[in-house]
């Protein structure tokens, strides 16, 4: 695979289409519409896991984001109609106290992806540079060596050939609040909410923060990040899609749908320069 890019483009459903048949009065998208465009884009990636198949790529997608941003349901997006067998998602527990003795991205790098196989983060390594900063979970020179490390540990995957993406999902503090209400009101949501969730929504500009120095630090040209407006979770999961299928060239794409992503919803880091020390070169 060649390096990552990101294409804009109006070439997209919801700009052909009617407003009216796309888009509800607040500007969130139409349930219909959303599920019409969401099977065409299943289309395409039950075609790209066979690719991954046949050819025995290794295909690691990592989901970061603010708590209730949609991490879960977005990896649902995309692998409702995948093979299971060689298709799994991975959302790591606190580690043990024998992982604790290990090198921190031991426990992680276990799990990535065989020759054939396609695998989804729902949390990754870089836990360290977020939430394990905010609440003491590790030490600030933890912090620091995480960064000294973590760029090169994701150059040598892409240098063996994984096929790596770094997808963050983004929303505001009101609805990042609304959200966690609405799991409140809801019992079929209430197993998503802990103690952590709200003691995050209050360290929320923290967050911030800690978020624009990962994308500093390790949004490199080799191992881009790409952000995503997840306020209308629909649009993100749409496009969190078309951006993969978009940079993967399978067998039987069909260029004339994967035509690009939304520039109001997707933005790509991938300047960042990293010197060492923990200091992000302009």
């Amino acid at each position: 695979m060649s390096r990552q890019k990101i294409m804009y483009t109006k070439k997209l459903s919801e700009y052909e289409e009617k407003p009216s048949k796309v888009f509800k009065k607040n500007g969130d998208i139409e349930r219909d519409f959303y599920e019409k465009e969401s099977l065409k884009l299943q289309y395409e990636l039950v075609k790209l896991q066979k690719w991954v198949i046949d050819t025995k790529q290794r295909l690691l997608v990592v989901f970061e984001g603010m708590d209730t941003a949609g991490k879960s349901s977005t990896i649902k997006e995309f692998s409702n109609y995948l093979n299971p067998r060689e298709a799994r998602s991975v959302a790591l527990t606190k580690p043990n106290s024998k992982e604790l003795g290990q090198w921190y991205f031991q426990r992680h790098l276990k799990q990535i992806p065989n020759a054939g196989e396609i695998v989804f983060f729902d949390r990754s390594w870089y836990n360290r540079a977020g939430i394990e900063q905010i609440f003491g979970f590790c030490t600030q020179k933890q912090h620091e060596h995480f960064y000294h490390q973590v760029n090169g540990v994701e150059e040598m995957l892409v240098d063996d050939g994984v096929l790596f993406f770094k997808f963050y999902l983004n929303i505001s503090k009101k609805t990042q609040k609304n959200r966690i209400k609405d799991r409140e009101d809801n019992p079929l949501k209430s197993w998503k909410l802990s103690e952590l969730d709200y003691k995050s929504m209050a360290k929320y500009h923290e967050y911030e923060v800690l978020r624009d120095k990962m994308f500093g630090f390790s949004g490199t040209a080799h191992a881009p990040w790409c952000e995503f407006d997840a306020n209308d979770k629909k649009r993100a999961r749409l496009n969190a899609v078309r951006y993969l299928l978009s940079n993967i060239e399978y067998e039987g794409k069909n260029e004339s749908f994967i035509t690009g992503v939304d520039e109001r919803i997707v933005q790509l880091h991938n300047k960042g320069k990293y010197d060492g020390e923990c200091n992000y070169l302009a």
